[in-house]
């Protein structure tokens, strides 16, 4: 732990974080929905800014497949310990963003510590396999990165829910595009930016593109994303689905569900 703080709003005001901390088309202030107040401002993306994004992904993806795998899993390994060092101060921000109780915003630190050591393992596991031919032939299969993934995330769990895509991606070889909802913009983008640019990620890698749906179907259509992962109500779900068969783009689609709870007639309910 640590007393220092890590976040620093000023990098976020009036910016988004794509190649880097630069100046936003828009901004907007981020309210706090336990109090109503302020919290912080922060930038906000138009869809003009998601091919550019694109483009440099995809060509600082190349040099990060490349990087030997020892290499990239101590970039996650950093990442975590992080998470850990800055844990009192990240679970608070993102329980007061996402409008939370304490423990949740602890949860989802716990998780994405997790969710970094697991991803630090990735570049070491073997990613191929030998498969059957005839005599005189040799027939192997290897798995390869994708390219650049598209991340649109929802406010609910919103380090969780975006870290547990953006960290397998990233550790297979790919770059991602970050789209987080408008509502948990630090939590679910620009919080993992500032972690993973203090771990060593190249530059290049992870775009965060905090915006509404214009910014979310500018990241289906381009043609530099390979895939798209959403998180989120089945009406967009289905609209993203609509968009990315246009363009056999792979997807993942995790859509609102509804949780049963079954209350005994014996339950203490005070």
């Amino acid at each position: 732990m640590t007393s220092r703080p890590f976040l620093d709003p000023a990098l976020w005001q009036e910016h988004v974080y794509s190649g880097g901390w630069r100046a936003a088309a828009e901004s907007a202030d981020l309210i706090e929905p336990a109090t109503g107040a302020v919290l912080t401002r922060t930038g906000v993306a138009v869809a003009a800014d998601v091919a550019p994004a694109a483009r440099i992904a995809a060509q600082a993806q190349a040099g990060w497949a490349a990087t030997p795998p020892r290499e990239r899993a101590a970039v996650f390994l950093r990442a975590a310990q992080l998470f850990q060092d800055h844990f009192d101060e990240l679970a608070l921000f993102v329980t007061r963003e996402s409008g939370a109780i304490l423990p949740k915003g602890q949860h989802e630190l716990r998780e994405a510590i997790a969710f970094c050591q697991i991803a630090a393992s990735m570049p070491l596991q073997s990613q191929g396999q030998v498969l059957p031919s005839t005599p005189g032939r040799l027939s192997l299969a290897r798995r390869v990165p994708l390219g650049v993934v598209g991340v649109i995330s929802p406010f609910n769990f919103p380090l969780v829910l975006t870290l547990r895509v953006v960290a397998p991606a990233l550790a297979a070889g790919n770059a991602v595009v970050i789209k987080p909802d408008p509502r948990t913009p630090v939590s679910g983008g620009f919080l993992i930016a500032r972690v993973f640019e203090a771990a060593g990620l190249p530059a290049g890698l992870l775009h965060v593109l905090p915006g509404g749906a214009a910014v979310g179907e500018a990241l289906v259509e381009d043609p530099a994303i390979a895939m798209i992962s959403f998180t989120g109500s089945v009406g967009v779900g289905r609209r993203i689905g609509e968009l990315a068969g246009r363009h056999l783009k792979k997807v993942s689609l995790e859509l609102g569900g509804s949780n049963a709870l079954v209350v005994l007639d014996d339950a203490d309910l005070d």
